[in-house]
């Protein structure tokens, strides 16, 4: 098991279901977790469960970024925080979702790798980031222009920090889920003319579980995984290898 004992990690989006189930998964490994969210109430949940620290910000604000984490003693972070926006042709999108989408799920990762980074750098431990991104990056998904793209931005993101971290002894990577299949996103993967051509597709036939996703970023935090920066994985049941 990863020992992650007195390394203090920060996880946004931890109200979420893949953030929740990555702090519990921190926490189980020893780490000292920081759950963040938009607001207070986002992560009450899960801070009462695990007895996580709560921290809140918004990851559109570089001002409420940079307060929360300066002067923080971190070892790692994952950038779980992010917002699926719609779905949509690119004949059809909304620019300003899309905006919005890239201002989340790029801009805000960016941001926080921006002010975490150089906390971790001060304390010059090395450490890790995970960043987790999407399948959504690596192949064309119908209806997923927004999305898809922010992903592929954080993916690059995840490529150039690695590059530029490595000499402190930090790790970036990605992680690229499919879909975990939650009430939030039932509406359309549940639908039977989506559901059943997309894991039809996919070698495992099965939707990925939330633990499915947080191991994997726990390992990628670990000293098991010190060779190992700069990449996109999938934990997509094989879909993207088609």
């Amino acid at each position: 098991m990863t020992d992650l004992s007195g390394r203090t990690i920060l996880v946004t989006g931890a109200g979420g279901g893949i953030g929740g189930a990555t702090v519990r998964h921190l926490v189980a490994a020893g780490a000292d977790v920081l759950a963040a969210g938009r607001t207070a109430e986002s992560v009450a949940s899960i801070v009462a469960e695990t007895g996580a620290t709560p921290l809140v910000f918004d990851l559109e604000s570089e001002d409420e970024i940079r307060t929360a984490i300066e002067g923080r003693d971190l070892y790692g972070v994952v950038n779980c925080g992010g917002w699926g926006g719609e779905i949509a042709t690119p004949m059809e999108t909304d620019i300003s979702v899309f905006d919005r989408v890239m201002s989340i799920n790029a801009r805000g990762s960016l941001l926080v790798t921006k002010y975490a980074s150089r906390e971790m750098i001060r304390v010059g431990k090395g450490g890790s980031i995970v960043n987790v991104s999407s399948q959504a990056s690596l192949v064309a998904l119908a209806g997923h222009i927004s999305y898809g793209s922010s992903k592929a931005a954080l993916d690059n993101i995840t490529r150039v920090s690695a590059l530029e971290l490595g000499g402190y002894g930090i790790r970036v990577n990605s992680v690229n889920p499919t879909v975990v299949m939650t009430p939030m996103s039932a509406w359309y993967w549940g639908r039977p003319d989506i559901e059943g051509p997309f894991l039809d597709a996919m070698p495992l036939h099965r939707w990925a579980t939330e633990d499915d996703i947080a191991a994997p970023i726990v390992f990628l935090l670990g000293d098991g995984a010190a060779m190992i920066t700069g990449i996109a994985l999938p934990i997509d049941g094989g879909y993207t290898s088609r």
